[in-house]
């Protein structure tokens, strides 16, 4: 059985250090009417949004463009049975700024996959909440 004092909520300045440290988390959404998760690199804004950069037509992009998303990101140890978990929620949307898009080609993350026509998605994070899991200890 495990012990559940092991968990701590982490406040909102918390989760956005832990967020801007680790380079891959995972975009929920849903496709075709099912829940989706994907595996993509991001960055943070400096208004703590979420950035990703996808092709303009992708699959992904069709999907969550102006619609409710879910961000998922974290970090753990199984030897130390410790590690922390950050979910951020809120709007997805293109950025169509041509200066904006130009701003975030300089300094925001680029895609580790082939990209064509590229596109920044700025995920606001709207509702963020985490848990950090401190040495959770198996009792008899």
């Amino acid at each position: 059985m495990l012990e559940n004092n092991a968990f701590r909520a982490l406040d909102r300045r918390e989760c956005l250090r832990l967020l801007a440290e680790v380079p891959v988390g995972r975009v929920v959404y849903t496709r075709q009417a099912l829940p989706a998760v994907l595996p993509i690199n991001f960055s943070l804004d400096a208004d703590a949004c979420v950035l990703l950069f996808t092709s303009a037509g992708s699959d992904l992009m069709r999907a969550i463009d102006g619609v409710v998303v879910a961000f998922e990101a974290d970090e753990f140890d199984a030897e130390t049975r410790s590690g922390w978990s950050v979910v951020v929620t809120g709007r997805a949307t293109a950025v169509t700024d041509p200066a904006e898009h130009r701003r975030l080609s300089r300094t925001g993350r680029q895609s580790w996959m082939p990209v064509r026509d590229g596109v920044f998605v700025r995920i606001e994070s709207t509702l963020v909440t985490g848990r950090e899991l401190t040495g959770a200890r198996t009792v008899q």
